[in-house]
């Protein structure tokens, strides 16, 4: 892992982040997140636990966030490291702190990845070969015609 004085790691309540940063971020390094609002990553935010960002001086330059039961399932949601600063060994100490948390102590730790499954495998992650569902846009569920319900067949294995 890279070594630099100015890099912290921190964990935050979700009124402590800089969301414009964080916009910023999702933006240059997360197709997945591109055109997110602060107001609505405000929202993600204040319904995860933990969120740990990763910080060079007062420049953001990683994050990620969870969502837990905190004995069941959790889930790992929005891991982003600055293009700067990939392949310095920042992005697997961001998930490893992530799962070192207390409220991430369960049976079983999700996530979903588009491209980077290599990536995931050498933190001890493996892949679902079951099915995933997916209900998309639930607000419209009293309305049965909009609601898609897709089954997806995970990547791989």
């Amino acid at each position: 892992m890279m070594n630099h004085p100015q890099i912290q790691f921190r964990e935050h309540r979700h009124t402590e982040i800089d969301l414009y940063q964080l916009q910023e971020l999702f933006n240059l390094a997360a197709f997945w997140a591109k055109g997110r609002s602060v107001e609505d990553l405000s929202i993600a935010i204040a319904n995860s636990n933990p969120v740990i960002s990763i910080w060079d001086g007062e420049k953001l330059i990683g994050f990620a966030r969870a969502t837990s039961d905190g004995i069941y399932r959790a889930t790992i949601w929005d891991v982003v490291i600055h293009p700067k600063y990939q392949g310095t060994g920042l992005g697997s100490k961001l998930v490893e702190t992530v799962l070192s948390h207390p409220q991430m102590q369960v049976e079983r730790v999700y996530l979903m990845t588009t491209h980077q499954q290599k990536f995931y495998e050498k933190i001890g992650f493996q892949t679902n070969s079951t099915t995933t569902m997916v209900l998309h846009n639930h607000t419209n569920i009293s309305n049965m015609t909009t609601v898609e319900v897709q089954l997806q067949e995970s990547l791989g294995a």
